[in-house]
């Protein structure tokens, strides 16, 4: 770390649970972010404020004017430009040190199964049921912690899924992949613009933990992670719900008949 990087950084190396090694571990880090809208705008800024040395993003969409009630990374000057282009141009307007892979393309499993294992954080801010379960079927095999996070009309929820650990569900446990909900996408029945703020930004810190926590066996001491819990809002009254998840031993991803 320099000396740019020591004044830059200085609020996170004040923390007394923080370290020079531990920026650095976060400088050195690579996190995959699947969407560029509501969750995923604040969640790249963020991870790049704090120093996240390499970021890649990905999001075949492009900027429209009803995104920017909630898309903060994006400006009304580019629309029509490509998210990940413009999240990037963000990026580097915040953080002019972190390397952005900007691909303007559609989650399938070809692309997926090429960048997830070169991630050691993937944080899902899509909002299609199939792309999600496509995400975690992926992270699951390839053993990298997935941050996934929804929220739509006033209602946000958010966990974490660690296949490094032998005790923490995937999100096809909580969520079986053979029982789609009900259409719930904010495009169809709209989102308070705070709440899905909130989530992208409790992805990024639950990101941070991961990358920082390194070892899941050696957690990052008095932080808990999101694994194994659930975690629900309601905007209205802002209050929060917490549901404990367990491992599903008969999901179809990671149970002992799972389907690969």
């Amino acid at each position: 770390m320099d000396d740019d990087q020591r004044l830059r950084y200085s609020r996170h190396l004040l923390l007394d649970e923080w370290s020079e090694s531990a920026q650095d571990r976060l400088i050195g880090a690579h996190a995959l972010v699947i969407g560029a809208g509501g969750l995923g705008s604040p969640a790249l800024m963020y991870l790049a404020a704090a120093g996240v040395g390499r970021i890649t993003v990905l999001d075949p969409d492009t900027v429209d004017v009803t995104n920017l009630q909630r898309q903060i990374a994006h400006t009304t000057e580019r629309i029509g430009q490509a998210k990940v282009l413009s999240a990037e141009l963000t990026i580097a307007h915040l953080n002019p040190g972190v390397q952005v892979t900007a691909l303007a393309q559609a989650a399938d499993e070809s692309l997926l199964r090429e960048w997830v294992p070169q991630a050691q954080v993937v944080l899902d801010c899509t909002d299609h049921f199939a792309i999600r379960q496509l995400i975690n079927r992926i992270c699951h095999r390839s053993g990298v912690p997935l941050v996934s996070a929804s929220a739509v009309r006033f209602d946000g929820q958010i966990s974490v899924f660690d296949p490094r650990l032998a005790t923490s569900p995937c999100y096809g446990c909580l969520f079986p992949p053979d029982a789609p909900p009900e259409e719930t996408r904010c495009a169809l029945l709209g989102v308070f613009a705070p709440v899905v703020g909130m989530m992208g930004v409790m992805q990024a810190g639950e990101a941070i933990k991961v990358l920082l926590q390194g070892d899941p066996a050696d957690p990052w001491p008095g932080h808990d992670s999101l694994a194994g819990r659930l975690l629900m809002l309601d905007g209205r009254s802002w209050t929060w719900a917490e549901m404990k998840a367990k491992r599903n031993p008969d999901c179809l991803v990671c149970g002992a008949t799972a389907v690969q």
